[in-house]
Formats: structure tokens, C-alpha cells, sequence
């Protein structure tokens, strides 16, 4: 194998990894299951690929792509984080009132 095929190898090879990643957040993020936790420190521990090289302009699509589905699997995660802290002050706001104030749950909206 050529040293140009061996530099494309290796970049489809590293983009794979990175799709098959992200598909797996994205998966996660759409089930809203708690992940395995030696899955998310495998994930954390992620490292580059070093001695990659500069992207081979053929895959130049392929990466950009990628890169928006990260950013926006990036964006999803944070949008939930926020949502589960507000979940989290609005129920511990229940849980520290004194028992004798009603509390009611608009269960219509």
C-alpha cells in the first residue's frame, strides 16, 4: 500500500471511531437511559490519533459533517444537563416546604 493510501486508512480509520462515538451519544441523548459507566470513562478518556497527518481533502465532507452531528450531540447534552438541574431545584423546592403549605401540581398542562 502506498504511503497516500496508508494516510487515507488511517483517517477513515479515526473518523469510524469519532462516528461510532457520537452515534452512540446521539443513541443515548434520543433513549434517555443512563449509559453504562465504564462507557462514559472510556468515552471521557478519549485521546486523538496522533501522526495523522493533515485531513486528506477526500474526506474533508465526511469530517465536517461529523463534526456538526458533535456539536450538536455537545449541544443536546448541555440542553439536558440544564433541564435536569431545573427538575432537580423545583423538586427539592417541594421537598423543603413546611408541611403545612399546600403545594398543587397542574397535571392538565
Amino acid at each position: 500500500m502506498s504511503t497516500t493510501g496508508n494516510w487515507d486508512a488511517s483517517w477513515t480509520s479515526a473518523l469510524d471511531a469519532l462516528e461510532l462515538d457520537v452515534a452512540w451519544v446521539e443513541e443515548t441523548l434520543r433513549s434517555a437511559h443512563l449509559p453504562a459507566p465504564a462507557e462514559v470513562a472510556r468515552l471521557a478518556a478519549w485521546v486523538p490519533p496522533t501522526g495523522l497527518g493533515p485531513l486528506p481533502a477526500s474526506l474533508t465532507v465526511r469530517a465536517t459533517a461529523l463534526l456538526e452531528r458533535q456539536t450538536r450531540a455537545a449541544q443536546v447534552t448541555v440542553e439536558a444537563i440544564t433541564r435536569s438541574r431545573r427538575h432537580s431545584v423545583a423538586l427539592d423546592a417541594l421537598r423543603t416546604r413546611p408541611d403545612e403549605v399546600a403545594v398543587y401540581v397542574d397535571t392538565q398542562a
